[in-house]
């Protein structure tokens, strides 16, 4: 027969679960988790926000099938789901889980269970999670985005460039973008001094975006190439006037 969905078996945790946490519990106890492809396990590696909910519920004879939607929120604000299926093999016996990808895998594996054929599941409507961060405003990159961040800064010559601080938060990027910003110093063109200004957007595993901004430069007493990096533009565009200021005829 049918059940409501207080009797399901599906309880929530306690406290709120990273979208990481949330994976590896779901991975941690599916009998085929090793049957996902990478390229998901990487694109769930940056998800922002998670969101787990009752699909449908089948319970006859001591015997009980449920399945689960499991969705993450993606950096690129787009969303990735895999099913869950859960059962017992004979009446008392311990659950069993099983992780899908794809809807309709999961109805064939559900389909194989021993259960009354003429007993309807209780099927929930679709639910849209709810992401509790805004949408990402860069599509990022999830490539060594905590190196990367690390180079930038060991690279960067300037005296005020970002602390030891900011340097940890960034350890924890999952994913990055650069971009360039044009618009360099009025006086650049006239001194015949080449400046580029690029935002390096930073992912954390908080869903926090940070940026760092970097200029690049030929302001120098030789004219050699110098890296310069700040944490805000407003901060490097005037950076880049000063240099070109000091240049310039």
């Amino acid at each position: 027969m049918s059940v409501p969905y207080e009797t399901a078996a599906y309880e929530p945790p306690e406290s709120p679960e990273s979208p990481e946490e949330h994976l590896m519990r779901l991975l941690g106890r599916a009998l085929n988790s090793f049957e996902l492809p990478d390229e998901i396990l990487r694109r769930l590696d940056c998800a922002l926000a998670h969101d787990g909910s009752l699909h449908s519920a089948h319970h006859s004879a001591g015997l009980h099938r449920e399945t689960y939607r499991h969705t993450w929120l993606l950096p690129d604000g787009s969303a990735l789901t895999l099913w869950e299926l859960v059962h017992n093999t004979a009446p008392g016996s311990e659950p069993q889980h099983e992780v899908y990808v794809d809807e309709e895998e999961l109805r064939a594996a559900g389909s194989r269970l021993a259960l009354q054929p003429d007993t309807p599941d209780f099927e929930l409507p679709a639910q849209v999670p709810l992401s509790p961060v805004p949408a990402p405003r860069h599509t990022y990159v999830p490539d060594a985005s905590a190196d990367h961040a690390r180079r930038l800064l060991r690279r960067a010559e300037n005296a005020d460039r970002p602390g030891a601080d900011l340097a940890e938060r960034l350890s924890t990027a999952c994913g990055h973008q650069i971009t360039q910003a044009f618009g360099g110093p009025g006086r650049a063109g006239r001194a015949r001094i080449g400046f580029s200004l690029y935002e390096h957007a930073f992912l954390l595993r908080d869903g926090v975006e940070v940026s760092l901004w970097e200029v690049e430069h030929t302001a120098t007493p030789d004219g050699r190439h110098m890296c310069e990096v700040y944490d805000s533009e407003e901060t490097a565009r005037l950076a880049m006037e000063r240099r070109a200021a000091r240049v310039s005829p």
